[in-house]
Formats: structure tokens, C-alpha cells, sequence
């Protein structure tokens, strides 16, 4: 999985040409270094399919407010450059990824 930061964010999500899930996570948030395994074997499982990259919370504060990130974990869906959906709360599982995954997957525009 490619870790996104202010330098390659437009180039890795925004211009990118698949779906891109971005996860906006946190080395003290329990339920974000929970899912990561699980996020790191779906990004394998749907590679070509979707793009799933990671963004560090506490390294990237200007990208989590430009995108309105309150909480963590947040997963959020860019498809041409554009915010199409978002999930977050600390009550997520790999299966509410997975769905994000499969909706982003089948709905390509």
C-alpha cells in the first residue's frame, strides 16, 4: 500500500485513474492499527480494481482539514479527482471496507 502525504496526494488520489479509497489513520488510534491488516489484504485482494492507499493523521493535519477528516478511522472515495463517499467511526470492520470496496468497484464510471 503507497503512503499519501501532502507532496504526492494530488498525483496518487486525485489524478489517479482508478478509484482511490484513501484510509486517514493515526499511530494512537487503536481501531486504525486494528484494520490495517485487513485494509492491507484488501488492498491486495482488489488490486486493479481499486486503489487503496494510506494517509498518517498525525503527519498530514492540512489534508485531514481540507478533506474535513474529524474522526479516525475514516475511509474516504475519490473517483476523478473528486469526494464521492466517505465511512468513518471507530466501530468499523473489514467487512464495511470491503462493501465500500465492491460499491466503488462495480459503480466505475
Amino acid at each position: 500500500m503507497i503512503e499519501v502525504n501532502k507532496e504526492n496526494f494530488e498525483a496518487e488520489v486525485l489524478q489517479a485513474d482508478l478509484p482511490v479509497i484513501v484510509d486517514f489513520w493515526g499511530p494512537s488510534c487503536q481501531p486504525c492499527l486494528e484494520l490495517m491488516p485487513d485494509v492491507e489484504a484488501l488492498s491486495q485482494a482488489y488490486d486493479g480494481k481499486v486503489k487503496i492507499v494510506k494517509l498518517n493523521s498525525a503527519q498530514n493535519r492540512r489534508l485531514c482539514i481540507n478533506h474535513r477528516v474529524m474522526g479516525l478511522p475514516a475511509f474516504l472515495v475519490f473517483k476523478n479527482g473528486e469526494e464521492v463517499k466517505r465511512i468513518s467511526g471507530g466501530d468499523l470492520t473489514k467487512e464495511d471496507i470491503e462493501n465500500l470496496i465492491k460499491e466503488v468497484a462495480l459503480v466505475q464510471s
